[in-house]
């Protein structure tokens, strides 16, 4: 705009100018803005169908390890009593545990010592794990040490040998005990403490707060015992972890064997990429009738030549039956089917079943090359990633998004230009019609003091 205007002639310049502005620039600023939007919906629409997809590459990825279908799983009837996990060399089988006793660590305290207690006479304490242990740890206490230093003084010379200390208050008669706890399990690994200082020998009158023992249990009956609760190898390929006894007559059943849920879980993550990359495929491509005076509402790849043939290849596959002997040659005998929606649905007994009975052919009916996770990824692999049809196709759409982008810089310099030289023009003109009218009014008043022309002849 160009301040006030139309001072001399009296019309709406302003007005006059940004119409003749908008008729000249509006049907191009209304077509970039059109193929802007066209832009952008198609390119947010490709970005949904590209996430889908990726989702159901990585659910094929998931399918397609042969090591999902070697792994053996263990599990225990009791998992709070008794944890298990079994590596690839371990057998499948059923096992019956009972634990009669967990291992445990030494824990140990002094005697009593008045609270304030302070060291009259320096000396050292000397703390081993086990009577037979030969390298005890000797800590030098010096003279005037209260409790407090004595035990930070335990705790740092200590920390390599697995033991802690602590005080404990006593607030009946306001005495003190250092209480060591040794992180150590199994028999014989009860903490040793010898030494005075001065006229208190901390190693007499010890008190036994829990004795080191080792871990009681049996396996099919077989009585066993380990210094740890941590058992490995008892069972090849098998560990058990004690966390509990377990109650009279009422063993842990452990049983070993094919990671079944494993494969079944992965299953339903194949099925859920696969309906949702339909379902987003179906909402991309729909019209959608909202009443008979109103354009319908259309998904932004509306006939889309890439959505149809990525859909068209992963049904195709899916319907296709693998060239293989054996019960399994197409995911209906694994109880997956297509409900009328289009959708993958999972019947959860014959799915077990399938997997009870034919576990060894489900990884030759899925994976390696002529499976059908490969055979998918090959349907789906040139339209992902970046360099795929879809990213391939995002690219360009951002190319014409940014030539956009600089015609309508182009477009609103041009309508700079132009406003420019109209109010130029204008004001030109506004400029000539004031001095016609001021030249007017001087020669009306001129001839109007003429002689004779207000006499009425």
């Amino acid at each position: 705009m160009a301040g006030i205007t139309g001072i001399g002639s009296g019309m709406d310049i302003n007005s006059m100018v940004g119409a003749l502005v908008k008729a000249e620039t509006a049907p191009k600023a209304a077509q970039l803005s059109r193929l802007d939007k066209a832009a952008e919906s198609k390119f947010s629409a490709l970005g949904k169908l590209q996430g889908a997809l990726d989702t159901f590459q990585t659910a094929l990825k998931g399918l397609n390890k042969a090591s999902l279908y070697d792994n053996l799983k263990a599990s225990s009837s009791a998992s709070d009593m008794l944890g298990v996990s079994a590596e690839k060399t371990a057998l499948a089988g059923k096992y019956s545990v009972e634990v009669s006793q967990l291992a445990t660590s030494s824990q140990i305290a002094t005697a009593p010592l008045n609270k304030d207690y302070t060291v009259t006479e320096g000396g050292t304490l000397a703390i081993g794990i086990g009577a037979d242990d030969d390298k005890p740890v000797n800590v030098e206490i010096a003279a005037g040490a209260s409790l407090t230093e004595i035990r930070d003084a335990l705790n740092e010379q200590l920390k390599d040998k697995g033991v802690s200390a602590n005080i404990v208050n006593n607030p009946a008669n306001g005495t003190s005990q250092l209480v060591l706890t040794s992180k150590e399990t199994g028999k014989d690994k009860d903490i040793q403490l010898s030494g005075s200082l001065g006229d208190v020998d901390f190693g007499a009158d010890l008190q036994i707060l829990q004795a080191a023992q080792n871990a009681n249990f049996s396996v099919d009956g077989l009585q066993l015992e380990s210094a740890t609760n941590t058992v490995k190898d008892v069972i090849p390929g098998v560990e058990f972890t004690i966390k509990a006894k377990t109650e009279e007559n009422k063993p842990v059943s452990v049983t070993v064997g094919e990671d079944k849920a494993g494969v079944k879980g992965q299953l339903k993550k194949f099925v859920d990429a696969y309906n949702e990359l339909m379902g987003t495929a179906k909402d991309l491509t729909r019209v959608t009738r909202v009443g008979e005076d109103k354009a319908p509402v259309t998904g932004g790849l509306v006939g889309d030549a890439t959505v149809r043939n990525l859909v068209n290849g992963v049904r195709a596959e899916l319907s296709n039956p693998v060239g293989r002997s054996g019960d399994l040659r197409a995911l209906a005998d694994l109880g997956i089917s297509l409900d009328r929606d289009g959708k993958l649905k999972i019947d959860d007994k014959k799915l077990d079943a399938a997997l009870d009975t034919n576990f060894d052919q489900v990884g030759n009916f899925l994976t390696g090359e002529g499976g059908l996770m490969t055979r998918l990824e090959g349907r789906v692999s040139a339209f992902a990633g970046k360099d795929g049809i879809i990213g391939v196709r995002q690219k360009s759409i951002e190319a014409q998004r940014s030539d956009i982008t600089k015609q309508q810089e182009k477009l609103a310099m041009r309508t700079a230009q132009i406003e420019a030289r109209l109010f130029k023009q204008f004001n030109t003109m506004d400029a000539l019609v004031g001095q016609l009218g001021q030249t007017s009014s001087s020669l009306a008043a001129s001839l109007a003091s003429l002689p004779g022309m207000n006499s009425g002849i």
